[in-house]
């Protein structure tokens, strides 16, 4: 019997050991969601929210003014048609709204923010095209070199959160 106790207890030490295995994983599923958030747009008041899910599909959407074309001097919010996050590789494409829908192919870098939550801790780095649609369906497209900032992230909630706990 001493023999047979001894022989289990060599069986499940390589079990147990196998398990730590998924760790090298988990930096990568906190890099993509630490891009999440909001970033400035073109114009003072405007913004693109970013947010990144699982294996590098990414959601969001532009919320910006309205044109003097479409008469409205309102906000105008285009959901994310596709979007993919490789790395630090960001693609999206928006819905049409008005005839106007924005490309954006570039990369999510390190901005001058100094800690996680600063302003322009991360940046959108890249190309951002317009493409406008006429009413003959003639696509002018208008591209344009953009480093788009992150906003500062607020605290305050984390906190709240934590108290609640």
């Amino acid at each position: 019997m001493l023999g047979l106790a001894a022989l289990s207890v060599s069986v499940e030490v390589p079990a147990q050991t196998a398990k730590p295995a998924p760790e090298p994983s988990k930096p990568d599923a906190k890099t993509g969601p630490a891009y999440s958030g909001m970033y400035a747009f073109l114009k003072e008041g405007e913004f693109v929210q970013v947010t990144v899910e699982d294996e590098g599909h990414v959601t969001g959407f532009i919320s910006r003014f309205a044109d003097a074309a479409s008469g409205t001097g309102a906000f105008i919010d285009q959901f994310f048609k596709s979007g993919k996050l490789q790395g630090n590789n960001l693609i999206f494409t928006t819905e049409v709204v008005h005839g106007v829908a924005f490309d954006f192919k570039g990369s999510v870098e390190r901005g001058e923010g100094k800690n996680p939550g600063d302003e322009a801790y991360f940046i959108l780095k890249g190309t951002l095209s317009e493409n406008t649609t006429d009413a003959s369906k003639k696509v002018t497209s208008n591209a344009q070199e953009v480093q788009l900032k992150m906003f500062p992230q607020d605290a305050e909630p984390a906190q709240a959160a934590e108290k609640v706990k």
